[in-house]
């Protein structure tokens, strides 16, 4: 099974085919229909199995089927333990969104948040943000 039987748009499509994606791994077959279809997924695998595409696919689809951004709104926040995960995520959901007309920006504690802030007051549509306390559960696991 390839991508294009997952449910992901061309823009999308195009974007991992450029990044030499062909198949999904067990993780992101199981995951992005999943999430596409709005159900909450919790799910473990190890590294490099492609857990981030694996969500961020997903939300990326469902982001720019929806809504376009207000000024000072954010559609969506993924929180991660650390800096060097949020970047990568961050970096990962660029190369993923490229041929959309998405935007994103990371945003790390134990920074100076003004200027962080400056960025966000354009009209984002996810953000990224580390060190944080708690972990968004949710009731679904694979």
């Amino acid at each position: 099974m390839g991508f294009t039987a997952l449910g992901l748009s061309a823009p999308i499509l195009r974007a991992i085919q450029e990044k030499g994606y062909d198949t999904p791994s067990p993780i992101q077959a199981q995951a992005i229909p999943a999430v596409l279809e709005g159900k909450d997924v919790m799910a473990a695998a190890q590294t490099g199995t492609g857990k981030t595409a694996g969500f961020v696919l997903p939300i990326l689809e469902r982001l720019d089927n929806g809504q376009r951004t207000k000024p000072n709104h954010v559609r969506a926040l993924i929180l991660t333990p650390t800096r060097e995960l949020a970047a990568q995520i961050h970096e990962n959901a660029v190369v993923y969104s490229r041929h959309m007309r998405l935007r994103s920006n990371v945003v790390f504690g134990g920074v100076k948040i003004n200027p962080q802030m400056m960025a966000l007051r354009k009209a984002l549509t996810f953000w990224w943000r580390h060190r944080v306390v708690c972990w968004i559960c949710t009731s679904k696991t694979l």
